[in-house]
């Protein structure tokens, strides 16, 4: 670990106080912030710092949490469009998914990591669900190990009426994550975290739900879980079960703190008071929900109730792209246009739920998520001297409304740049995104797939 001064740049702490120092700096030592404050740095700090990084005419923002997203997904681009969820699952995700095995999908979640930390996120939650080779969860956490950016591995699964070669029984489930556990749950500096992910509600029975939310509350880790993405789904659980998605989490006493919701779109006001009640946490996909016609989920009325709504991309099967700053501006959109409330969301309110929101999901809100003294030193250094966003008369408008991967100028995850004057520092990208083209081609090919046609 080493020392670093950020200078002369609009400073978005996030703090409980919304503070925004129009000039500031933020000291960052052996991982941490260390101080941070308006004006120019002390000349003592400037002396200590091993490194001095002149961030003129940017801000310096907390990283963002993309929580919610499914790596392997990187290979299937533009196979989604045009279709909805169920048609898009059984037409290209099952033939495709069924031929990857860890090497490829090590390809594809480096590939994908890379690309969140291009589009300002230093923390992914990976759904991963593709187990037809079991070395795979083992080697998309390897990625993340090797990227460096803080990751959970939400390892997924489906016990039932799913596509037969990614169904398993629970006692196949918790033999295969154990290992996994063992070894990268806590893994450098806590960086990475593992827990288990429910496939979606139509595809677990209640036992093997019941079953692996006792084991990972015993880990004292989360359970991550499709819930209510599309009215379908909906329907089949009350068909089968006589309950929606939220009740019958809760008729299985296992709805809680640790339970994150992905999408949670076709909820009604029972359901959203249960989730406010029981301290569960929704993670909002608004380009993917857009993407694949899903529906718009009642965002205003969960932050009214206090729920925590972090934000997320979803995978890029279902949104073609991992961008948060797409993600912030199309959550306000989405809300405005859908209530005909040009006030609904602020930016600044966005930016909580994309950092502290997204902090809190994963359980770590005291250690990321705003830009304080103490905290890690997770954070996006974002160009506003460019074309799209200047004049900046408000700088969360700037980020929120007008910035994209292309202005991210540095990226620091647990005191290490990740990204350098735009630049990535650990490993040769264009090799990496060579690695993955030929991945993919080589995964369809197996799976009978030309992609040409789709």
């Amino acid at each position: 670990m080493t020392s670093v001064l950020f200078e002369n740049s609009t400073i978005v702490t996030l703090d409980d106080s919304n503070s925004v120092f129009d000039t500031g700096w933020v000291f960052v030592k052996d991982g941490i912030i260390e101080d941070l404050n308006e004006g120019n740095a002390p000349k003592s700090i400037k002396r200590e710092a091993a490194e001095l990084i002149d961030a003129q005419n940017s801000a310096i923002m907390p990283g963002m949490i993309n929580g919610h997203t499914h790596l392997f997904q990187t290979f299937f681009r533009g196979l989604a469009d045009d279709k909805p969820l169920l048609e898009w699952l059984e037409e290209s995700i099952w033939p495709g998914a069924t031929e990857l095995d860890a090497n490829t999908a090590k390809a594809a979640a480096t590939l994908g990591l890379i690309e969140n930390l291009r589009g300002g996120a230093t923390t992914v939650v990976d759904h991963q669900y593709i187990h037809i080779d079991p070395e795979i969860d083992d080697a998309v956490c390897q990625a993340a190990s090797e990227v460096g950016l803080r990751f959970v591995l939400a390892s997924g699964w489906a016990d039932r009426n799913y596509h037969p070669p990614l169904t398993e029984s629970a006692q196949t489930v918790l033999e295969r994550i154990n290992p996994v556990y063992e070894k990268w749950h806590g893994f450098e500096n806590n960086r990475i975290q593992v827990g288990l992910a429910p496939l979606i509600p139509w595809g677990c029975s209640d036992e093997a739900m019941t079953e692996t939310v006792a084991v990972t509350r015993a880990w004292g880790a989360s359970t991550h879980l499709h819930c209510a993405e599309t009215a379908i789904e909906v329907e089949m659980n009350l068909e089968e079960r006589g309950l929606r998605h939220v009740h019958w989490l809760d008729s299985l006493g296992i709805l809680g703190p640790d339970i994150q919701l992905a999408h949670a779109i076709w909820l009604d006001d029972s359901e959203l008071d249960l989730i406010s009640k029981r301290g569960a946490s929704v993670v909002h996909c608004p380009v993917s929900n857009m993407y694949l016609a899903s529906g718009v989920a009642k965002i205003k009325e969960m932050l009214d109730l206090g729920i925590t709504v972090a934000l997320a991309s979803d995978g890029p099967g279902s949104n073609n792209r991992q961008d948060m700053f797409e993600t912030c501006k199309a959550t306000v959109l989405l809300q405005k246009v859908d209530r005909l409330d040009a006030s609904i969301l602020e930016p600044e309110e966005v930016l909580h739920l994309a950092c502290r929101h997204g902090a809190r999901l994963i359980g770590q809100e005291n250690e990321i998520g705003s830009l304080e003294v103490g905290k890690k030193a997770d954070l996006v250094v974002v160009d506003l001297m460019t074309a799209f966003a200047a004049p900046v008369h408000r700088v969360a408008s700037a980020i929120v409304y007008c910035s994209t991967p292309r202005d991210v100028l540095h990226v620091m995850v647990d005191g290490k740049l990740l990204i350098r004057n735009k630049e990535v520092t650990f490993t040769d990208e264009k090799e990496v995104i060579h690695r993955a083209t030929e991945c993919a081609k080589s995964v369809f090919e197996k799976a009978g797939i030309d992609t040409r046609l789709i």
